[in-house]
């Protein structure tokens, strides 16, 4: 071509290249190509227009559905949409390679995509060459569809931020991996690096600056779009202020990438590479997919983070300390929440001092896991300290607090809330544990030899739901070397159990534990929520969950675990009110004395002492118009065990041995005595009566 005379034709040029034109508006559906373009497809070479099914039946169809993927990365990365297509013949036979190279753009009005651009045959480019890969395979497709499955299930298995950085260092992308990682953030107008890898140590100060800063990750977070640098040379002729950043770790290839979650830029990932990468479509696809992924991850991680450090913010404010110096005792106290949400609830513990110079134990749970349940949790809490402060009986500090919890609810009928208690007022001289419960599990005592009983309590509704419940108080004595535990249902019930499994499981561990207060405490914990947890699942089907609240009281003494020891009290005793209202309670009085009497030899005694005691209770209730209290006391010596029983009435007939006839109806209590035990006797009192008798531990049935 001479100077001066005019440039050919573009059409002319094309062709002579071998390069057909296409047009393709996916709103009408149609694609018009050129005369080259339609040869290359495998059509007589004339121009034509063709729908895109004609199209799609000359492609392979794996291409085609790159062709649509490669579309929409390009439009939102603002780049050209570059593919390489596979020609199909009748025979389904690949009759030739294509490259299809446009410049799409998104029409948002018709919400359609407009695409214009050439069509080449090219050739594989040789193994090893910096852009040297082959045509997209059904084999390459379904490793990176295998990949990114993994890559998303472990991304959303991660819990926390150095999770989420610890699964991408560990990302091994087909065909090409990063050897370089690092994800930015933003603090302000500054962008900052939250993790990296791949860097030696303090790699990440110099990422510290300003967004407007001349750098690759600075501008993918004002624009959006990813920066892809094939190359040093590229790297260094487009940021050359920053390229002795980068410089010093002598990689090859780099790309940069939006992390955007909710529409929002939130950072930016980079992915850097020791060997040149020419980020293909495909490359560029499988990237941009990663970079989603880990930007949904890392949103997650923090807020889940947030959530986990407003919740055990939230929950160390409503937690007392446990004070120390109570003389003669000691606490132990665990809150434990349930495994999700804000993980905060509305169990809860407490310790408050009394004007008398007492002290009150609190433990409660309002119904639910939620923010709504931890609010009325505190507000509950603050309630209980002001009535009991006031010096107010235990009762009466239930009773107030189911009246303030009652008007909470009447204020918002919509999110009705009750709340189970149970409040101790305990004496730390003598020992004596008032109790009053809501609709809460009854405490537990674990003796100075191991010997766990649970200890019936008289009880009322749930807090909130009657303004006018009667909560009565029931009263004994922790002697010395004893502990009593108070907890909510999770601890029992967690794992699909219910309240007898859940009890018998826990029962195991309190009477075999030897070690300290805490470390028990420590160790109901774990008998729940530790690994053995899982091969003690209970009968029901579903393994529940729930908020863990619990209070371990100790009183000095040996076997207590709470560091002081004393000489060994009485080896075990229980103490128990029989009302004249209450003839129930015979049958707990039954109960717990086979509960004391549990690892006895004989059998045949046990049955004994139990029938006795039953004939004793009986007399009471029926021959006077007084309650009758019930002491049961198992003692050992050189000479072995024994037992004694004494039940106390304020009576004042004293009971006569008599032998009834045959078809007398009554008569017959102290003739059993009489027969089955080795010694009794009858007490007077300054008002009223005892009857006691003992049985020593033997193989035999009776004192014979």
């Amino acid at each position: 071509m001479r100077t001066g005379e005019p440039l050919p034709a573009v059409e002319d040029v094309l062709a002579a290249l071998g390069t057909g034109l296409w047009h393709w508006d996916t709103a009408t559906g149609l694609v018009t190509v050129d005369a080259v373009a339609a040869r290359l497809l495998g059509l007589p070479a004339a121009q034509v227009t063709l729908t895109e099914a004609q199209v799609r039946a000359r492609l392979h169809p794996v291409d085609w559905n790159e062709i649509t993927g490669v579309v929409r990365l390009a439009v939102a990365e603002g780049t050209l949409a570059e593919v390489r297509i596979r020609i199909m013949d009748d025979h389904q036979h690949v009759v030739r390679v294509v490259r299809s190279r446009s410049k799409p753009s998104f029409d948002s009005v018709r919400r359609a995509y407009v695409l214009t651009g050439t069509l080449q045959e090219v050739t594989d480019p040789m193994p090893g060459t910096p852009a040297g890969r082959r045509a997209v395979t059904g084999d390459w497709r379904r490793s990176r569809e295998a990949f990114l499955l993994d890559a998303g299930r472990a991304l959303a298995e991660a819990r926390s931020t150095q999770e989420v950085l610890r699964v991408a260092a560990n990302l091994s992308m087909p065909g090409f991996s990063p050897d370089g990682l690092a994800v930015f953030g933003v603090e302000g107008a500054h962008l900052t690096i939250i993790g990296h890898h791949g860097h030696e140590p303090g790699a990440d100060n110099p990422f510290y600056m300003p967004l407007d800063t001349d750098y690759p990750a600075a501008e993918v977070v004002r624009t959006g779009r990813a920066v892809y640098l094939s190359s040093p040379e590229q790297y260094k002729a487009r940021y050359p202020l920053t390229w002795p950043l980068a410089q010093r770790f002598g990689r090859q290839s780099w790309a940069f990438l939006p992390l955007t979650a909710s529409g929002r830029t939130m950072g930016a990932w980079l992915a850097a590479f020791a060997y040149p990468v020419a980020f293909t479509p495909d490359e560029r696809s499988v990237l941009t997919t990663v970079a989603r992924m880990l930007a949904q991850a890392l949103s997650r991680a923090g807020t889940a983070e947030s959530e986990r450090a407003l919740s055990e913010g939230l929950q160390r404010t409503m937690l007392p300390k446990l004070g120390a110096g109570i003389p003669g005792m000691s606490i132990a106290a665990r809150y434990v929440p349930t495994g999700g949400g804000l993980q905060v609830g509305g169990d809860w513990y407490d310790v408050i001092p009394l004007p008398n110079g007492r002290f009150a134990m609190v433990i409660g749970d309002v119904q639910g896991h939620d923010v709504r349940a931890a609010g009325l949790m505190g507000q509950l809490r603050i309630a209980l300290r002001a009535y009991s402060s006031e010096g107010h009986r235990p009762d009466a500090v239930l009773s107030r607090a189911s009246r303030f919890l009652h008007g909470i609810n009447e204020a918002d009928p919509a999110e009705l809330r009750f709340a189970t208690c149970l409040y101790v007022e305990v004496d730390p001289v003598s020992g004596v544990l008032e109790v009053a419960r809501a609709g809460h599990p009854d405490p537990v005592i674990r003796m100075a030899d191991g010997t766990v009983l649970a200890r019936p309590t008289a009880g009322g509704l749930p807090l909130g739901i009657d303004p006018d419940a009667d909560y009565p108080t029931t009263r004994f004595v922790l002697e010395s070397g004893e502990t009593v535990l108070i907890c909510t249902d999770g601890l029992i019930e967690t794992g699909g159990h219910d309240l007898e499994s859940g009890w018998q499981r826990l029962r195991a561990l309190l009477e075999g534990h030897k070690g300290t207060q805490e470390e028990l405490a420590d160790a109901l914990v774990q008998a729940v929520h530790g690994p053995s947890s899982h091969h003690t699942t209970g009968p029901l089907a579903d393994r529940r969950e729930d908020d863990i609240a619990m209070m371990l009281l100790s009183r000095e003494g040996e076997g207590c675990g709470c560091g002081a020891e004393s000489a060994p009290p009485p080896a075990r005793r229980t103490m128990l009110t029989v009302a004249q209202a209450e003839p129930e309670r015979v049958s707990v009085a039954r109960q717990q004395l086979r509960e004391l009497l549990h690892d006895w030899s004989s059998p045949d005694q046990v049955d004994s002492a139990v029938l006795l005691l039953s004939e004793v209770l009986t007399n009471v209730l029926v021959h006077t118009d007084t309650d009758a209290l019930l002491l049961a006391e198992v003692t050992g010596g050189d000479d072995g065990r024994r037992i004694r029983i004494e039940v106390t009435d304020a009576g004042d007939d004293l009971p006569h041995v008599r032998r009834p006839g045959e078809l007398a109806s009554s008569g017959r209590g102290l003739v059993l005595i009489e027969l089955l035990a080795h010694t009794w006797g009858v007490a007077p009192r300054g008002r009223g009566k005892s009857i006691w008798f003992e049985l020593y531990e033997t193989e035999e049935t009776g004192a014979g």
